[in-house]
């Protein structure tokens, strides 16, 4: 199997679940439990890593969103408490779903084994959000660490991808248009602001899908046959297993 192989098959799996835990009841609960509305957790427990900072740098670190609401919601939260406090609680969610969810993945040691060593080999550099959850603990137990690991993995294509679409001359708006024009209002974009988006545009943004896989492959390419079967089992179990998480 080829690195490109093994990136086209676990990247979308890791990116289409690895942010579920965000939605399950365990971590609403402690969202509510600080006296944080679901925004406020999410933002400020995604971005809290990222420690003292301004919105805006929240805001430049996730892309896509519009400023206004990730700086609204990022000042209330630290309000209440310490950033770096916030996202460690919400890193500790991520490892409650994992118990919840993920302890009876066949394979469950060799998929977090080959899932370590990816994450090992991740350089942080220029990858501001990555390198944020990159600097948190990870838990000790299995489970709790596979979730957190599979988070931080999606984390490191986002934060990669969104280089990607700026060094392909895209607009982080004009991507969200292009790949979700569905969800500009979830993200909060009033329909005036929406971007013009053109054929060379579109084309850009082929080049940079292309330009994020390239920058994924580093970091996956170390793992051996073994280990790349293993990836990709547990990936697709950890799908599995994810799926009757609400969202």
């Amino acid at each position: 199997m080829t690195n490109e192989e093994l990136v086209s098959i676990v990247c979308p799996l890791f990116n289409d679940n690895s942010y579920k835990y965000y939605f399950s009841p365990s971590t609403i609960a402690v969202g509510k439990s600080l006296g944080l509305k679901g925004m406020e957790f999410y933002v400020a427990g995604r971005g809290g890593a990222l420690g003292d900072c301004d919105g805006s740098v929240v805001a430049a670190a996730f892309g896509y969103f519009n400023p206004i609401i990730i700086n609204a919601a990022w000042t209330l939260a630290i309000a209440k408490h310490p950033a770096r406090a916030i996202g460690s609680a919400h890193y500790e969610c991520a490892a409650v779903v994992g118990r919840e969810k993920l302890s009876a993945i066949p394979n469950l040691a060799e998929f977090v084994s080959a899932m370590q060593k990816v994450f090992d080999a991740m350089d942080a550099d220029g990858l501001a959000l990555f390198a944020a959850f990159k600097s948190l603990p990870l838990v000790d137990d299995l489970p709790g660490r596979a979730m957190q690991l599979a988070a931080s993995l999606r984390e490191y294509r986002g934060s990669a991808h969104l280089v990607a679409v700026r060094a392909s001359g895209v607009s982080a708006i004009q991507a969200h248009y292009i790949h979700h024009p569905n969800d500009m209002k979830i993200f909060g974009w009033a329909e005036i602001e929406y971007p013009e988006v053109d054929d060379e545009t579109r084309a850009r943004m082929v080049t940079a899908e292309e330009l994020t896989d390239a920058l994924c492959i580093a970091p996956y390419s170390v793992l051996n046959e073994s280990e790349r079967a293993s990836l990709i089992a547990g990936a697709q179990a950890f799908e599995a297993a994810l799926a009757a998480v609400a969202v």
